[in-house]
């Protein structure tokens, strides 16, 4: 008797999970794995994002699994391929996350400090807004002001912060949005 092939287990595992069958897909991701871990850290360059992303490409797997086609590509090949398909959407994320908190902050400080060409006027003026940022700042709850400022100095994306700071990605982000939305509370009020 012929012994089954890898990819022959491989693609009976996928038809299973593709019935909703969850010890098919643990099984599937026990002999898998490692290997496709390897593909998510050649594609996002960091371990801790490709436990994120191959995390999410077992979840992709388990939707879409009915759609696979064993007479198109070896199963391994169709894996890798999803795994290197999240890598790229969560580089693409992380890219827009960065994105948008640059603008956040850049719309902070275009509504402080106004002007391009420094006159003894915008100097004055700057000095004051500069005062008036500090008073805000300083009004902000610790955690607030210690994220914005990192983020605003260090030009960190909200999960770079959140991997620095060993806080969940959601707390960093309410945590800048709430302090951001303080700080042009507060500014409004100065500049009345």
């Amino acid at each position: 008797m012929k012994p089954e092939s890898p990819d022959t287990a491989l693609i009976a595992l996928i038809d299973r999970v593709a019935q909703a069958d969850e010890s098919a897909l643990r099984e599937l991701y026990d002999l898998t794995s490692s290997k496709l871990y390897g593909v998510a850290v050649r594609v996002v360059s960091n371990r801790e994002w490709a436990e994120d992303v191959l995390q999410e490409a077992y979840l992709n797997i388990w939707r879409i699994a009915g759609d696979y086609k064993a007479s198109l590509s070896p199963p391994m090949a169709w894996m890798g391929l999803v795994v290197r398909s999240r890598g790229l959407d969560f580089l693409r994320r992380r890219a827009s996350d960065r994105a948008d908190l640059a603008q956040e902050l850049d719309d902070v400080i275009s509504d402080t400090v106004a002007g391009d060409s420094p006159n003894p006027m915008d100097t004055a003026l700057a000095s004051e807004q500069a005062w008036a940022l500090h008073q805000c700042l300083s009004q902000l709850d610790h955690k607030q002001r210690e994220v914005v400022s990192l983020a605003y100095l260090r030009d960190l994306s909200h999960g770079e912060l959140a991997e620095q700071l060993k806080l969940p990605l959601g707390t960093v982000k309410t945590w800048i949005r709430r302090g951001l939305e303080q700080l042009r509370g507060c500014m409004t009020r100065f500049a009345s």
